[in-house]
């Protein structure tokens, strides 16, 4: 009996390949569709916890969210991290938006070792405003998605970049209020600035404050440290970094000298050169120790703040330097 294809034994003439197909590597313009299925499930009793599910399913945990648009005071750019990238998208609901989806067409895929890239020039973010009045609005422009190219096929990049927008309300309403020209008069206003609602960019705004602050609200959650304490942390270590000697190569290993025992002068040479690296250390431990000192002259007392508590409990003590080159701690 010659097997079909409803065969579990069944071998296609094309390959394995043919049959089976892995997952999201076909098309990645299926995860966006995903994302758009998803923001319509959301109910308005989404919380905060949605909304971090929600970026944690689509969203790499290192993503960045990038929107450049230009305004009537000159060009914005604005990127968020994968932290505020949840209340970025609560923002566009909490504005009047009912309704959100991404429209992606002739889009160009290019994939790499790593990674999976999206070019969509024809990108039209959509949102339908059900106040202060019912509303369309079509935001167009270039978007740009990097992928990880694993399962999750998360993003790891998203730059949206807004050429123009158009907001479209129904003949219907115009209708209706025809003879109040009150109502005609605000019909005619635009109730949204290049397709984003004032809360949003009043969120991208304060994201300019709020991004870098992120390390010392991360240093606050990890050791329960005051916002002074964190902040004289995290000011000590760059300025640490910034004024740290670089680092000494490394010294090649002393047995290879060893291998020339056959004649009396290489010995005495290795010997003599084995003095000489001897004193030399020995005259470059002062100048270790006064490293710091060269790098900032006139350097009297050095803020050292450390998470570990000193001896009367402050988190802070500092490092004076004494005039032999040598420091001692001041608590």
């Amino acid at each position: 009996m010659s097997s079909t294809p409803h065969d579990p034994f069944y071998s296609s003439p094309f390959g394995p390949f043919y049959r089976r197909h892995t997952p999201y590597m076909v098309q990645p313009e299926y995860r966006i569709y995903e994302m758009n299925k998803r923001l319509q499930s959301r109910t308005e009793d989404s919380d905060n916890l949605w909304w971090d599910a929600f970026a944690t399913e689509f969203f790499e945990d290192d993503a960045t969210l990038t929107l450049s648009f230009c305004l009537e005071d000159g060009p914005k750019r604005y990127t968020i991290g994968r932290t505020l990238i949840p209340r970025y998208f609560s923002t566009v609901f909490e504005g009047g938006v009912t309704d959100l989806y991404y429209i992606l067409k002739h889009s160009k895929e290019s994939y790499h070792n790593s990674s999976i890239t999206v070019d969509c020039d024809q990108c039209a973010m959509v949102t339908q405003h059900g106040k202060p009045m019912f509303t369309k609005v079509c935001t167009e422009g270039r978007l740009i998605l990097e992928f990880t190219f694993d399962d999750l096929m998360r993003i790891k990049t998203w730059h949206f970049t807004i050429r123009q927008y158009r907001e479209l309300v129904p003949r219907s309403i115009l209708a209706m209020h025809a003879q109040d020209p009150q109502v005609l008069d605000q019909l005619s206003k635009n109730i949204t600035r290049m397709g984003l609602t004032n809360f949003t960019l009043n969120y991208l705004r304060l994201c300019v404050i709020l991004e870098p602050m992120q390390e010392l609200m991360s240093r606050h959650k990890t050791y329960s440290l005051s916002p002074r304490d964190c902040l004289k942390t995290c000011l000590f270590q760059k300025w640490q970094r910034m004024v740290a000697p670089p680092a000494e190569p490394t010294r090649q290993p002393t047995t290879k000298r060893r291998k020339r025992k056959n004649s009396t002068s290489s010995t005495s040479n290795s010997s003599a050169g084995n003095a000489a690296n001897s004193t030399g250390s020995k005259k470059k431990t002062p100048a270790a120790n006064l490293s710091l000192s060269s790098q900032v002259p006139g350097l009297g007392a050095i803020p050292n703040c450390s998470l570990n508590p000193g001896r009367d409990g402050d988190l802070c003590h500092s490092t004076a330097v004494t005039p032999s080159g040598q420091f001692k701690e001041k608590h």
